[in-house]
């Protein structure tokens, strides 16, 4: 009956934007409902590999004949024998690529909070101008100040860690205390900053707590121990995750329901109201369909999946999915090109070490592009930094047996330098995403055809980088310096985006300046789907304004009967 199906909102997915979508709906009072395809996680109890040391796993970490089984999955750096249960494996959920295209995904309650890299930039004013300034894409419906209370909102409580550094290409936000750079890292700062006076070396900002504040502890989160484990759940808490902070403090309002095994088949859309009023939902084990009701309909199932419930919720009113009176949804899916890297070596400070495993990177923000066009590709990249004592490498390839191999394990190797790119890809109307017609699931829901792929726009922006980056390493004394191409498919990146962007216009966007449809405006999407371009910054801090932000608008709307 649909009384006893009703709430004031339905989140579907629980990942970092459907996690924040659902505590921002509790805090203000409604009844929420998040539905998730996967199976329940529950902090730390459902953290199986979290204290094992790798003389306890079978394989030692390596699977190798679950890699073979799972070439898509099996390509992800996050995935081995310790972290396998919070991924999809490929034959279990498949899809159409028109073009090879990675695909990784984590059903489960906490979605890829549980597993994603954990880098968290505010975007800039360069950012949300440039496509409007640029002449790609669409103009973003918002700027830099309209987001920028809502960052700071989210840093607070997620826990940020950064230094205040003064640079408008990165911004500066509620930063807990940065995690420190190493000798070399901080020698090559100081010569890429005399070489270029325009380019800023920063310590990477991370959603970890280095030094808990009193609304962590509230959440029941501890410091950072820098074990560098995360992807297997953190016991302590200490990096953000739907799982250890935004859904557990939902719950703790007395307003949450969380529905695991949940697949989402389409959103209900009423032809007599004119607006969508619930979500059909497939059992994940009995294949029984179920319908759900709601004033308000938050779609956070991550980028691709939102895509696809929306193709999929089709209508007399809306015969090409919802809210697809442009013919846009599907479109303009983008993503950052992670392909280069450059490597090289280092001489001096043998006699330095380091503390721990820091969890995050040293980082220098775009300087292609910035203030206006001036090379022969639009926009740029951002160009992560490390240096490490990687000689020894856990002792592959040493040469000994016993007392002697232990002895050489002790004596660390030369200091290594390694940089790599994440690049700005252009939206293209091109690279699309689409519901196959004959094939279908094990739940009866089209799968999803990805037709994404890279521009000459790419290219040239991976071969500035490799250029870039030799020059810098060369002028920072670095020695046998070597660059690299994954040639890796879209999509490893696990960056993707679009496909439901934002804009001012409705001929030409999906989404209004407050994540909801142009043309069911109590369906809001506030996840990588509703993005209008990518930036160069890592997007999960971006997802998190966005979803807090446009929770709360939905909540005054819906108590000014607007919605």
């Amino acid at each position: 009956m649909p009384e006893t199906n009703t709430y004031d909102a339905i989140v579907i997915g629980s990942g970092i934007s459907g996690g924040w979508s659902a505590k921002e709906l509790c805090d203000r009072g409604l009844k929420t409902l998040v539905l998730e395809r996967g199976r329940m996680v529950e902090h730390v109890k459902d953290y199986p590999t979290t204290n094992m040391d790798p003389w306890q796993f079978k394989h030692r970490g390596r699977i190798d004949e679950i890699i073979r089984e799972n070439p898509v999955v099996g390509r992800c750096y996050a995935f081995d024998e310790a972290t396998q249960h919070f991924f999809v494996k490929d034959k279990e959920h498949p899809y159409v690529q028109e073009k090879p295209f990675d695909w990784i995904r984590g059903y489960q309650v906490g979605g890829k909070s549980l597993i994603w890299a954990r880098q968290t930039q505010r975007w800039s004013k360069y950012d949300f101008e440039g496509p409007g300034r640029d002449g790609f894409a669409v103009d973003w419906p918002i700027r830099y100040e309209d987001i920028a209370p809502w960052y700071s909102h989210v840093e607070r409580f997620a826990g940020i860690s950064g230094d205040k550094d003064g640079v408008d290409t990165l911004p500066d936000g509620e930063f807990l205390p940065a995690f420190e750079m190493n000798c070399v890292e901080k020698d090559i700062r100081d010569r890429i900053k005399a070489a270029y006076p325009d380019r800023y070396v920063v310590q990477g900002r991370c959603a970890h707590l280095t030094k808990p504040n009193p609304i962590h502890t509230q959440q029941g989160r501890a410091q950072c121990q820098a074990r560098h484990l995360c992807y297997r759940g953190c016991p302590f808490g200490a990096y953000f995750s739907s799982n250890s902070s935004s859904l557990p403090w939902a719950m703790k309002t007395g307003n949450l329901t969380i529905r695991p095994d949940s697949v989402v088949h389409s959103i209900i859309y009423d032809e007599q109201k004119q607006k969508a009023v619930g979500v059909r939902v497939i059992d994940a084990h009995t294949k029984e369909a179920k319908e759900f009701f709601a004033k308000l309909i938050f779609v956070n199932a991550a980028c691709l999946n939102t895509n696809l419930i929306l193709l999929n919720s089709t209508s007399r009113r809306f015969p090409n999915g919802l809210g697809n009176d442009s013919g846009l949804l599907g479109k303009y899916i983008a993503f950052h090109v992670y392909r280069g890297s450059v490597s090289a070596v280092f001489e001096g400070y043998e006699d330095k070490y380091y503390y721990g495993r820091r969890p995050t990177a040293v980082m220098m923000p775009n300087f292609r592009n910035v203030h206006k066009q001036e090379t022969d590709f639009q926009r740029g990249y951002m160009v992560f930094y490390s240096a490490d004592r990687s000689g020894w490498q856990g002792g592959a390839g040493m040469d000994g047996i016993g007392a002697e191999l232990k002895d050489k394990l002790l004596e660390p190797g030369q200091w290594g330098v390694f940089m790599m790119m994440q690049g700005e890809n252009i939206p293209q109307e091109s690279n699309h995403v689409r519901l196959h017609p004959e094939l279908k699931d094990a739940w009866g829901i089209p799968q999803l055809v990805t037709s994404v792929g890279y521009s000459e726009n790419d290219e040239k922006i991976i071969r500035d980088f490799h250029a870039q980056a030799s020059e810098m390493l060369e002028k920072s004394g670095c020695k046998n310096i070597q660059v690299a191409d994954t040639r890796q498919a879209p999509g490893l990146d696990i960056h993707e985006m679009g496909g439901v962007r934002m804009g001012r216009d409705p001929k030409t966007s999906l989404l209004n300046g407050w994540n909801q449809l142009h043309h069911c405006p109590n369906v809001i999407v506030s996840d990588g789907a509703c993005m209008t371009s990518t930036s160069t910054q890592n997007p999960s801090i971006t997802y998190m304004a966005l979803a807090a932000r446009a929770a709360n608008h939905a909540v005054d709307e819906l108590k000014k009967r607007n919605l």
